[in-house]
Protein backbone atom coordinates (compact mmCIF):
# COMPACT_ATOMS: atom_id res chain seq x y z
CA UNK A 1 0.00 0.00 0.00
CA UNK A 2 1.33 3.69 -0.69
CA UNK A 3 0.45 6.73 1.31
CA UNK A 4 -0.13 10.26 0.68
CA UNK A 5 0.35 13.02 3.42
CA UNK A 6 -1.70 16.33 3.31
CA UNK A 7 -1.97 18.99 5.76
CA UNK A 8 -0.76 16.14 9.26
CA UNK A 9 -3.41 13.54 7.51
CA UNK A 10 -1.52 10.26 5.98
CA UNK A 11 -4.18 8.83 4.29
CA UNK A 12 -4.09 4.93 2.27
CA UNK A 13 -4.39 5.86 -1.09
CA UNK A 14 -7.19 3.31 -0.93
CA UNK A 15 -9.24 3.71 1.99
CA UNK A 16 -12.52 1.80 3.45
CA UNK A 17 -15.99 3.54 2.99
CA UNK A 18 -19.02 2.54 5.41
CA UNK A 19 -21.56 3.54 3.48
CA UNK A 20 -22.55 -0.24 3.05
CA UNK A 21 -22.47 -0.64 6.05
CA UNK A 22 -26.09 1.13 6.71
CA UNK A 23 -27.62 -0.98 4.83
CA UNK A 24 -27.46 1.37 1.42
CA UNK A 25 -27.45 -1.69 -1.17
CA UNK A 26 -29.41 -4.06 0.52
CA UNK A 27 -28.77 -6.64 2.82
CA UNK A 28 -25.55 -6.65 5.14
CA UNK A 29 -23.38 -9.45 6.60
CA UNK A 30 -21.72 -7.90 9.37
CA UNK A 31 -19.49 -10.58 10.56
CA UNK A 32 -18.37 -10.68 7.18
CA UNK A 33 -17.94 -6.69 6.48
CA UNK A 34 -16.16 -6.74 9.97
CA UNK A 35 -13.54 -9.36 8.72
CA UNK A 36 -12.74 -7.17 5.84
CA UNK A 37 -11.99 -4.23 8.01
CA UNK A 38 -9.56 -6.47 9.73
CA UNK A 39 -8.15 -7.38 6.84
CA UNK A 40 -7.71 -4.44 5.60
CA UNK A 41 -5.40 -3.23 8.14
CA UNK A 42 -3.93 -5.82 7.55
CA UNK A 43 -3.64 -4.88 3.53
CA UNK A 44 -2.14 -1.63 5.12
CA UNK A 45 -5.14 0.34 4.36
CA UNK A 46 -5.51 3.27 6.87
CA UNK A 47 -8.44 5.21 6.43
CA UNK A 48 -11.63 4.57 7.61
CA UNK A 49 -14.78 6.54 6.59
CA UNK A 50 -18.20 6.45 8.27
CA UNK A 51 -21.04 8.46 9.29
CA UNK A 52 -23.62 8.96 12.19
CA UNK A 53 -26.20 9.17 9.48
CA UNK A 54 -24.87 5.36 8.58
CA UNK A 55 -27.43 3.51 10.71
CA UNK A 56 -25.25 1.44 13.29
CA UNK A 57 -22.12 1.46 11.24
CA UNK A 58 -20.10 4.10 13.38
CA UNK A 59 -20.35 1.88 16.65
CA UNK A 60 -19.70 -1.26 14.17
CA UNK A 61 -16.54 0.19 12.86
CA UNK A 62 -15.20 1.51 15.93
CA UNK A 63 -15.04 -2.55 17.05
CA UNK A 64 -13.92 -3.98 14.55
CA UNK A 65 -10.82 -1.11 14.56
CA UNK A 66 -10.54 -1.30 18.57
CA UNK A 67 -7.35 -3.46 18.40
CA UNK A 68 -4.80 -1.24 16.41
CA UNK A 69 -7.50 2.56 16.72
CA UNK A 70 -3.80 4.07 17.32
CA UNK A 71 -2.70 2.89 14.03
CA UNK A 72 -5.34 4.01 11.77
CA UNK A 73 -7.29 7.14 10.81
CA UNK A 74 -11.28 7.28 11.35
CA UNK A 75 -13.59 9.84 9.63
CA UNK A 76 -16.81 10.37 10.28
CA UNK A 77 -19.49 13.24 9.18
CA UNK A 78 -21.97 15.67 10.95
CA UNK A 79 -25.00 17.32 10.00
CA UNK A 80 -28.28 15.06 9.18
CA UNK A 81 -30.71 14.57 11.99
CA UNK A 82 -33.28 11.77 12.11
CA UNK A 83 -35.96 12.57 9.58
CA UNK A 84 -32.75 13.19 6.70
CA UNK A 85 -33.37 17.05 7.95
CA UNK A 86 -29.86 19.12 8.16
CA UNK A 87 -28.35 21.15 11.10
CA UNK A 88 -25.05 22.23 11.17
CA UNK A 89 -25.48 24.33 13.79
CA UNK A 90 -22.86 25.00 16.57
CA UNK A 91 -24.92 23.49 19.02
CA UNK A 92 -26.02 20.13 16.95
CA UNK A 93 -22.69 19.84 16.01
CA UNK A 94 -20.90 19.72 19.37
CA UNK A 95 -23.76 17.50 20.69
CA UNK A 96 -23.33 15.16 17.04
CA UNK A 97 -19.44 14.47 18.11
CA UNK A 98 -19.55 13.43 21.52
CA UNK A 99 -22.33 10.72 20.26
CA UNK A 100 -19.94 9.87 17.31
CA UNK A 101 -17.14 9.54 19.99
CA UNK A 102 -19.11 7.51 22.00
CA UNK A 103 -20.42 5.19 19.08
CA UNK A 104 -16.98 4.40 17.94
CA UNK A 105 -15.58 4.21 21.39
CA UNK A 106 -12.89 6.77 21.07
CA UNK A 107 -11.52 9.50 22.52
CA UNK A 108 -10.74 11.54 19.45
CA UNK A 109 -12.22 11.55 15.50
CA UNK A 110 -9.29 12.23 13.27
CA UNK A 111 -11.10 13.84 10.74
CA UNK A 112 -14.55 15.20 11.26
CA UNK A 113 -16.74 16.34 7.98
CA UNK A 114 -19.71 18.70 6.87
CA UNK A 115 -21.66 15.57 6.03
CA UNK A 116 -24.33 18.20 3.82
CA UNK A 117 -25.31 21.33 3.61
CA UNK A 118 -27.52 23.42 5.67
CA UNK A 119 -28.53 26.50 4.49
CA UNK A 120 -30.06 28.24 7.58
CA UNK A 121 -27.20 27.55 9.28
CA UNK A 122 -24.20 30.22 9.17
CA UNK A 123 -20.98 28.29 7.72
CA UNK A 124 -18.94 31.07 10.12
CA UNK A 125 -21.08 29.21 12.99
CA UNK A 126 -20.55 25.60 11.51
CA UNK A 127 -16.86 26.36 11.50
CA UNK A 128 -16.35 28.04 14.60
CA UNK A 129 -18.20 25.02 16.60
CA UNK A 130 -15.56 22.74 14.12
CA UNK A 131 -12.78 25.20 15.53
CA UNK A 132 -13.22 24.40 19.16
CA UNK A 133 -13.80 20.51 18.74
CA UNK A 134 -9.84 20.64 17.25
CA UNK A 135 -9.07 23.26 19.92
CA UNK A 136 -10.19 20.74 22.84
CA UNK A 137 -8.76 17.79 20.88
CA UNK A 138 -12.09 15.91 20.26
CA UNK A 139 -11.13 16.18 16.54
CA UNK A 140 -7.63 16.47 14.78
CA UNK A 141 -8.66 17.50 11.48
CA UNK A 142 -12.48 18.62 9.43
CA UNK A 143 -13.38 18.23 6.14
CA UNK A 144 -16.21 19.05 4.05
CA UNK A 145 -18.91 17.05 2.08
CA UNK A 146 -21.72 16.79 -0.67
CA UNK A 147 -21.58 20.72 -0.77
CA UNK A 148 -22.35 22.83 -3.86
CA UNK A 149 -18.98 24.76 -5.35
CA UNK A 150 -20.10 27.61 -4.24
CA UNK A 151 -21.00 26.62 -0.51
CA UNK A 152 -17.37 24.33 -1.23
CA UNK A 153 -15.69 27.56 -1.45
CA UNK A 154 -17.38 29.88 1.51
CA UNK A 155 -16.20 27.26 3.88
CA UNK A 156 -12.60 27.37 2.44
CA UNK A 157 -12.65 31.09 2.81
CA UNK A 158 -13.81 31.06 6.56
CA UNK A 159 -11.93 27.91 7.73
CA UNK A 160 -9.15 26.19 8.02
CA UNK A 161 -10.61 23.16 6.14
CA UNK A 162 -8.61 20.04 5.78
CA UNK A 163 -10.64 18.19 3.50
CA UNK A 164 -13.31 18.10 0.82
CA UNK A 165 -15.54 14.28 0.14
CA UNK A 166 -16.34 13.92 -3.29
CA UNK A 167 -18.20 11.65 -5.82
CA UNK A 168 -15.24 11.16 -8.44
CA UNK A 169 -15.05 7.81 -11.03
CA UNK A 170 -15.01 7.83 -14.74
CA UNK A 171 -18.44 7.56 -14.99
CA UNK A 172 -19.19 10.58 -12.73
CA UNK A 173 -16.39 13.42 -13.72
CA UNK A 174 -18.18 16.56 -12.49
CA UNK A 175 -16.14 17.44 -9.69
CA UNK A 176 -12.85 17.18 -11.94
CA UNK A 177 -13.90 20.90 -13.23
CA UNK A 178 -15.75 22.15 -10.20
CA UNK A 179 -14.88 20.71 -6.40
CA UNK A 180 -11.64 19.14 -7.26
CA UNK A 181 -10.47 22.31 -9.54
CA UNK A 182 -11.35 24.25 -6.39
CA UNK A 183 -9.83 22.21 -3.87
CA UNK A 184 -6.45 22.32 -5.77
CA UNK A 185 -6.23 26.20 -5.75
CA UNK A 186 -6.75 26.15 -1.92
CA UNK A 187 -4.70 23.25 -1.28
CA UNK A 188 -7.36 21.19 0.28
CA UNK A 189 -7.12 17.37 0.19
CA UNK A 190 -9.57 15.79 -2.10
CA UNK A 191 -10.86 12.52 -1.27
CA UNK A 192 -12.78 10.36 -3.81
CA UNK A 193 -15.46 8.36 -3.43
CA UNK A 194 -18.21 5.91 -5.09
CA UNK A 195 -14.41 5.67 -7.61
CA UNK A 196 -15.94 2.48 -9.04
CA UNK A 197 -19.34 3.91 -9.95
CA UNK A 198 -21.57 1.77 -7.09
CA UNK A 199 -19.87 -1.07 -9.12
CA UNK A 200 -20.98 -0.22 -12.72
CA UNK A 201 -17.02 0.08 -13.10
CA UNK A 202 -16.62 -3.41 -11.89
CA UNK A 203 -17.71 -5.20 -15.50
CA UNK A 204 -20.30 -7.05 -13.22
CA UNK A 205 -22.91 -5.11 -14.36
CA UNK A 206 -24.75 -4.90 -17.51
CA UNK A 207 -28.21 -3.70 -18.93
CA UNK A 208 -30.51 -6.78 -17.44
CA UNK A 209 -28.64 -6.15 -13.91
CA UNK A 210 -31.38 -5.47 -11.10
CA UNK A 211 -30.93 -4.93 -8.14
CA UNK A 212 -32.66 -6.06 -4.70
CA UNK A 213 -35.16 -4.01 -2.76
CA UNK A 214 -33.74 -1.31 -0.29
CA UNK A 215 -30.58 -0.99 -2.89
CA UNK A 216 -30.11 2.57 -3.43
CA UNK A 217 -29.13 1.88 -6.79
CA UNK A 218 -32.82 1.47 -8.07
CA UNK A 219 -33.58 4.88 -7.78
CA UNK A 220 -29.70 6.53 -8.05
CA UNK A 221 -29.60 8.52 -11.83
CA UNK A 222 -26.15 6.79 -12.71
CA UNK A 223 -28.37 3.18 -13.45
CA UNK A 224 -31.58 5.24 -15.11
CA UNK A 225 -31.91 5.71 -19.21
CA UNK A 226 -28.98 7.86 -21.23
CA UNK A 227 -26.55 7.50 -18.37
CA UNK A 228 -26.67 4.12 -17.42
CA UNK A 229 -25.87 3.80 -21.30
CA UNK A 230 -23.25 5.57 -21.07
CA UNK A 231 -21.62 4.52 -17.68
CA UNK A 232 -22.05 0.61 -19.35
CA UNK A 233 -19.84 2.05 -22.49
CA UNK A 234 -17.51 3.40 -20.37
CA UNK A 235 -16.80 0.34 -18.18
CA UNK A 236 -16.69 -1.51 -21.38
CA UNK A 237 -13.79 0.80 -22.41
CA UNK A 238 -12.00 0.38 -18.37
CA UNK A 239 -12.26 -3.13 -18.69
CA UNK A 240 -10.55 -3.40 -22.56
CA UNK A 241 -7.81 -1.02 -20.88
CA UNK A 242 -7.16 -3.78 -17.96
CA UNK A 243 -7.22 -6.47 -20.12
CA UNK A 244 -3.91 -5.04 -22.10
CA UNK A 245 -2.39 -4.07 -18.60
CA UNK A 246 -3.31 -7.69 -16.66
CA UNK A 247 -5.37 -5.58 -14.54
CA UNK A 248 -9.22 -5.97 -13.82
CA UNK A 249 -11.75 -3.04 -14.24
CA UNK A 250 -11.97 -2.37 -10.78
CA UNK A 251 -8.32 -1.69 -10.83
CA UNK A 252 -8.10 0.75 -13.39
CA UNK A 253 -11.45 2.91 -12.23
CA UNK A 254 -9.40 3.21 -8.58
CA UNK A 255 -6.01 3.99 -10.80
CA UNK A 256 -7.68 6.65 -12.67
CA UNK A 257 -9.08 8.22 -9.61
CA UNK A 258 -6.14 7.99 -8.16
CA UNK A 259 -3.98 9.75 -10.89
CA UNK A 260 -6.18 12.83 -10.72
CA UNK A 261 -4.33 16.02 -9.19
CA UNK A 262 -5.16 16.50 -5.75
CA UNK A 263 -6.68 13.32 -5.06
CA UNK A 264 -5.36 11.68 -1.65
CA UNK A 265 -7.47 9.06 -0.93
CA UNK A 266 -9.45 6.68 -3.09
CA UNK A 267 -12.83 5.35 -1.32
CA UNK A 268 -14.03 2.23 -1.71
CA UNK A 269 -16.80 0.13 -0.17
CA UNK A 270 -15.43 -3.66 -0.88
CA UNK A 271 -18.41 -5.95 0.08
CA UNK A 272 -16.20 -8.95 1.07
CA UNK A 273 -12.45 -9.78 1.53
CA UNK A 274 -11.85 -10.80 -1.94
CA UNK A 275 -13.32 -7.35 -3.01
CA UNK A 276 -11.12 -6.08 -1.28
CA UNK A 277 -8.10 -7.79 -2.16
CA UNK A 278 -8.94 -6.90 -5.56
CA UNK A 279 -9.20 -3.04 -4.80
CA UNK A 280 -5.80 -2.53 -2.94
CA UNK A 281 -3.13 -4.01 -5.83
CA UNK A 282 -4.48 -0.47 -7.73
CA UNK A 283 -1.93 1.29 -5.10
CA UNK A 284 0.83 1.96 -6.77
CA UNK A 285 -0.14 1.32 -9.94
CA UNK A 286 -0.01 4.10 -12.49
CA UNK A 287 -2.19 4.55 -15.90
CA UNK A 288 0.45 4.92 -18.94
CA UNK A 289 0.18 8.46 -19.62
CA UNK A 290 -0.92 7.69 -23.05
CA UNK A 291 -4.08 5.68 -21.89
CA UNK A 292 -5.15 8.67 -19.70
CA UNK A 293 -4.86 10.86 -22.49
CA UNK A 294 -7.02 8.58 -24.58
CA UNK A 295 -9.67 8.12 -21.59
CA UNK A 296 -10.27 12.33 -21.77
CA UNK A 297 -10.82 11.59 -25.64
CA UNK A 298 -12.98 9.24 -24.64
CA UNK A 299 -15.00 11.30 -22.07
CA UNK A 300 -15.37 14.28 -24.31
CA UNK A 301 -17.13 12.31 -26.68
CA UNK A 302 -19.50 10.64 -24.14
CA UNK A 303 -19.89 14.36 -22.38
CA UNK A 304 -20.72 15.37 -25.59
CA UNK A 305 -23.06 12.51 -26.63
CA UNK A 306 -24.79 13.20 -22.98
CA UNK A 307 -25.52 16.55 -23.02
CA UNK A 308 -28.07 16.13 -25.83
CA UNK A 309 -29.79 13.23 -24.59
CA UNK A 310 -30.02 14.18 -21.00
CA UNK A 311 -31.82 17.70 -21.84
CA UNK A 312 -34.45 15.94 -23.95
CA UNK A 313 -34.88 13.97 -21.41
CA UNK A 314 -35.79 16.37 -18.78
CA UNK A 315 -37.97 17.97 -21.02
CA UNK A 316 -39.51 14.52 -21.47
CA UNK A 317 -39.96 14.09 -17.70
CA UNK A 318 -41.27 17.34 -16.71
CA UNK A 319 -43.89 17.59 -19.65
CA UNK A 320 -44.98 14.78 -20.11
CA UNK A 321 -47.86 12.86 -17.51
CA UNK A 322 -45.23 10.59 -14.90
CA UNK A 323 -45.60 7.54 -14.97
CA UNK A 324 -48.53 6.01 -12.77
CA UNK A 325 -46.74 4.15 -10.39
CA UNK A 326 -45.53 6.13 -7.52
CA UNK A 327 -42.14 4.36 -7.52
CA UNK A 328 -41.23 5.30 -11.03
CA UNK A 329 -42.49 8.60 -11.09
CA UNK A 330 -40.13 9.42 -8.39
CA UNK A 331 -37.27 7.47 -9.85
CA UNK A 332 -37.95 10.11 -12.70
CA UNK A 333 -38.30 13.14 -10.73
CA UNK A 334 -34.92 12.29 -9.04
CA UNK A 335 -33.21 12.11 -12.43
CA UNK A 336 -34.16 15.03 -13.91
CA UNK A 337 -33.27 17.04 -10.62
CA UNK A 338 -29.74 15.60 -10.59
CA UNK A 339 -29.37 15.80 -14.53
CA UNK A 340 -30.85 19.53 -13.73
CA UNK A 341 -28.10 20.74 -11.61
CA UNK A 342 -25.52 18.49 -13.99
CA UNK A 343 -26.25 20.64 -16.55
CA UNK A 344 -26.29 23.88 -15.41
CA UNK A 345 -29.80 24.10 -15.57
CA UNK A 346 -30.64 24.76 -11.84
CA UNK A 347 -28.13 25.41 -9.52
CA UNK A 348 -27.59 23.36 -6.69
CA UNK A 349 -28.31 25.29 -3.66
CA UNK A 350 -31.41 26.52 -5.48
CA UNK A 351 -32.60 22.84 -6.15
CA UNK A 352 -32.16 21.67 -2.87
CA UNK A 353 -35.37 23.06 -1.33
CA UNK A 354 -37.30 20.98 -4.11
CA UNK A 355 -35.06 17.75 -3.34
CA UNK A 356 -35.81 17.62 0.09
CA UNK A 357 -39.58 17.76 -0.36
CA UNK A 358 -39.27 15.61 -3.23
CA UNK A 359 -37.67 12.82 -0.73
CA UNK A 360 -40.06 13.04 1.81
CA UNK A 361 -42.97 11.87 -0.73
CA UNK A 362 -40.50 8.96 -0.92
CA UNK A 363 -42.57 6.25 0.91
CA UNK A 364 -45.85 7.69 0.32
CA UNK A 365 -48.26 5.25 -2.15
CA UNK A 366 -51.63 5.95 -3.62
CA UNK A 367 -53.30 8.96 -5.52
CA UNK A 368 -52.42 11.31 -2.95
CA UNK A 369 -48.52 10.58 -3.83
CA UNK A 370 -49.83 10.51 -7.61
CA UNK A 371 -50.85 14.45 -6.57
CA UNK A 372 -47.68 15.73 -5.06
CA UNK A 373 -45.51 14.18 -7.25
CA UNK A 374 -47.17 15.50 -10.34
CA UNK A 375 -47.13 18.99 -8.33
CA UNK A 376 -43.47 18.61 -7.65
CA UNK A 377 -43.04 18.03 -11.57
CA UNK A 378 -44.46 21.35 -11.95
CA UNK A 379 -42.74 23.26 -9.56
CA UNK A 380 -39.09 21.78 -11.01
CA UNK A 381 -40.35 22.94 -14.42
CA UNK A 382 -41.30 26.46 -13.29
CA UNK A 383 -37.66 26.29 -11.78
CA UNK A 384 -36.46 25.72 -15.39
CA UNK A 385 -38.44 28.32 -17.53
CA UNK A 386 -36.81 31.18 -17.97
Amino acid sequence: MEYREHKGLRTSEVGIGCYALGGAYGSVDVDGFKDMLRRAYELGVSFFDTADAYGDAERLLGEALRPFRDEVLIATKVGIREGARADLSAAYVRAACEASLRNLGTGCIDLYQVHFDDPGTPVEETVGALEDLVRTGKVRHYGVGHLPVERLATYFRVGHVSTALMELSAVARSALTGSLALCRHHDVGAIAFSVTGRGLLTGKIGPDTRFEEGDIRRLDPLFQRERFTSGLRVAGRMAELGARHGRSPVQVAIAWVLAQPGVICALTGPSSVAHLEENVVASGWALPVGELAVLDATFQEEDAWLAGEQWATVVHILSEPLPPEPDEAFTSLVYACETSVQLGLISESGILPLFQELFALREETGPEAGAKLAEMQQALWNLLEP
